[in-house]
């Protein structure tokens, strides 16, 4: 079964990366034991440095999962609550808005917060920060919906959860990932975004023009803020973090998906809570995902934790459209691995 699964990712992936073009890396575990990790392509297309295992990828919102990790380290150490407003930490806030929206809306995306890129001119040379963002949002007064009635994905809620870690802790958000989470669970390289900071093993991202050739695509206006999107990994850090999720303690992950969570469709038993959409199968199991796309990278995590099956997927490749196609046909021909894909295709709108 391994070198069948094997054979079929090689096949896969080796004809989408070739070894002079910016690439990506795939793990594929089950039962704790590492059935594939691989990389393939290129890191950095300049010093021809290839893709690797300890490649560090820019996550885009598969960095949202660790900044709601942050919130419930503190509100386990009773420094927050779930239901506290955005009034409370930021007084600066509208109040007809800020008294309304919770930690655990931002969290499920239910606050029905705007978009703060709305607000965002594209052709700006200097980076938003999480602090303009604040004052866009704060500013306003009015919201897609009341608060709590309905689900459309934000980052802006993300980069003000972030601030309110900062806030709380007293730490920046990138001591605080390193303190509470990076360095508890030995994630070496892993590391929050800052300009001019040495990134350890970094991936530059690309993109490809209307002539299928690649150019450079590591940063745009709105890819410097925090809480949404701001953290790099490689696959052997992450799948600490996966491990990590299982185990019974501070970061066990399931409990918190029984109380932060919102429905999309609850027919087809379709939620988000935690950095996280997932779904409940027949027998009560549980799937998750996640894609993360910014102007430079792509990626997909796809867990199945009962059964301790992890798929990660990253490419330093922007709207890299291979994770959510062809790809996953190919496990669907490994029915153990095989996610819902017709779900897991749909996050690709609704994460970018």
């Amino acid at each position: 079964m391994t070198s069948t699964i094997q054979h079929a990712l090689d096949s896969i992936m080796n004809s989408r990366y070739p070894d002079h073009q910016p690439g990506a890396a795939l793990l594929v575990t089950s039962d704790g034991e590492t059935l594939y990790s691989k990389g393939f392509g290129l890191a950095k297309l300049t010093y021809r440095e290839p893709v690797s295992a300890a490649t560090n990828f820019r996550m885009a919102s598969v960095s949202k999962q660790f900044t709601a990790m942050c919130i419930h380290l503190l509100e386990q150490d009773g420094r927050l609550c779930y239901e506290d407003t955005l009034l409370h930490f930021f007084p600066e806030f509208n109040p007809v808005i800020g008294s309304k929206i919770s930690l655990h809306q931002l969290l499920t995306h239910s606050s029905g917060l705007l978009d703060y890129e709305a607000f965002v001119d594209e052709k700006a040379t200097k980076q938003v920060s999480d602090e303009h963002v604040l004052q866009i949002a704060a500013a306003t007064t009015e919201s897609y919906f009341e608060p709590g009635t309905a689900f459309r994905y934000s980052n802006t809620g993300y980069v003000l959860l972030a601030l309110v870690v900062e806030q709380v802790s007293g730490l920046a958000f990138g001591t605080f990932l390193q303190q509470y989470i990076f360095e508890p669970l030995g994630m070496k390289n892993s590391i929050l975004y800052k300009e001019n900071l040495k990134i350890p093993e970094r991936a530059m991202g690309y993109a490809y023009n209307a002539a299928n050739a690649p150019y450079f695509s590591d940063q745009s206006t709105c890819s410097a803020t925090k809480g949404d999107g701001c953290i790099y990994t490689s696959l052997q850090d992450y799948q600490l973090w996966h491990k990590a999720l299982r185990q019974p303690g501070l970061f066990e992950l399931q409990p918190l998906l029984d109380k932060v969570y919102f429905p999309i469709d609850k027919e087809r038993n379709w939620f988000y809570g935690m950095g996280w959409f997932f779904s409940r199968r027949k027998n009560g199991s549980c799937e998750m995902y996640h894609t993360g796309n910014t102007c430079g990278f792509s990626n997909l995590v796809i867990r199945l934790p009962e059964q301790d099956k992890l798929i990660a997927y990253f490419s330093n490749i922007a709207d890299n459209q291979h994770l959510l196609t062809d790809f996953l046909d190919v496990l669907s021909n490994f029915p153990e691995f095989s996610p819902k894909s017709d779900l897991v295709r749909q996050l690709g709108e609704l994460t970018r």
